[in-house]
């Protein structure tokens, strides 16, 4: 059998780490990507479709509303945010887009990307919004909401973040992986990993509604 998916944020670091693991994988055979500026990437399985403003969802086609899974990987970062333009991006368009599938094709799966700390009753303003759109992403008539919930992500394959000093970080970090992941392999995950864990979320139900690195490590492992 095999899949369509949708991809939001494939621009950014796990999102793109998401599309190159669906590229690969014999189970699907389309992926439409919902970006704001073009991914660059050209493959068969590709279809691209440019929307400067999420927040308006007119411009989208119907068809959209036949995908198997929406793997929702597009977030910003809290610096320099207030929590209103934190709210509106991370909570808002993502609630518009899932309340638009939801409605559509309940047998869809919805996987968010929320992160380790999550907590709608959390202190921090990020961990606060996230949870909330968490909470009520779970209320929708979806077949399955899954949340990833990752700490430390090693990008692969090439991918770089949009965030200059993340890069700086994980530039460091490279030759000590190996041996980082031997001794954590419970903090620790990659973008191949996230990846081959979402469209698992798809093939398997073997698995936590929320998942940490651990799980999606595990998760990797299942091969539905």
């Amino acid at each position: 059998m095999s899949y369509h998916v949708i991809i939001t944020g494939s621009t950014g670091m796990v999102g793109k780490g998401v599309l190159l693991e669906c590229l690969d994988h014999p189970a699907i055979s389309r992926v439409i990507l919902i970006n704001r500026k073009p991914v660059g990437i050209q493959h068969s399985k590709i279809e691209e479709i440019i929307l400067r403003d999420f927040h308006d969802l007119t411009a989208l086609p119907l068809e959209l509303d036949r995908a198997d899974a929406c793997y929702h990987c597009m977030g910003i970062s809290v610096l320099g945010k207030t929590e209103k333009e934190y709210t509106g991006v991370t909570y808002g368009i993502t609630m518009d887009l899932a309340g638009r599938l939801s409605r559509q094709n309940p047998d869809m799966v919805f996987c968010y990307v929320s992160g380790q700390g999550t907590d709608i009753n959390g202190r921090a303003m990020w961990a606060r919004v996230k949870g909330r759109t968490e909470k009520e992403l779970t209320e929708l008539p979806f077949k399955k909401v899954v949340l990833f919930r990752p700490g430390y992500i090693q990008p692969l394959r090439g991918i770089k973040s949009a965030t200059g000093w993340y890069n700086a970080i994980y530039k460091i970090s490279v030759p000590f992986y190996p041996i980082l992941k031997r001794l954590f392999p419970n903090a620790i995950t990659n973008t191949s990993s996230v990846g081959i864990a979402m469209i698992n979320c798809l093939l398997t139900d073997a698995h936590p509604q929320v998942l940490t690195n651990a799980d999606i490590n595990k998760l990797t492992m299942e091969t539905g």
